[in-house]
């Protein structure tokens, strides 16, 4: 099953899955996820310039050995009426 662009996902591992990138409010380069970016804006942070920030989930988990992470490749939702 393939993800939604900026879909936030709960994840038992150890790791960050490949497309995915943990949900810990750092900073990202608008030019490199311009898709995101549209999707996300500066609601979490950063000068809509040149950054954006990813949600900050940390110590939100239901459980320490989880983590939400955000999927960074994936289809883009459309938006219905």
């Amino acid at each position: 099953m393939q993800s939604f662009l900026g879909q936030i996902e709960l994840f038992p591992y150890s790791f960050v899955p490949h497309g995915w990138l943990a949900c810990a409010g750092q900073l990202m380069p608008i030019n490199q996820y311009t898709a995101l970016f549209s999707l996300l804006g500066t609601n979490f942070g950063g000068d809509g310039r040149s950054t954006f920030a990813l949600p900050n989930l940390h110590g939100k988990e239901p459980a320490p050995s989880l983590q939400y992470c955000i999927a960074i490749n994936g289809v883009f939702p459309s938006r219905t009426a």
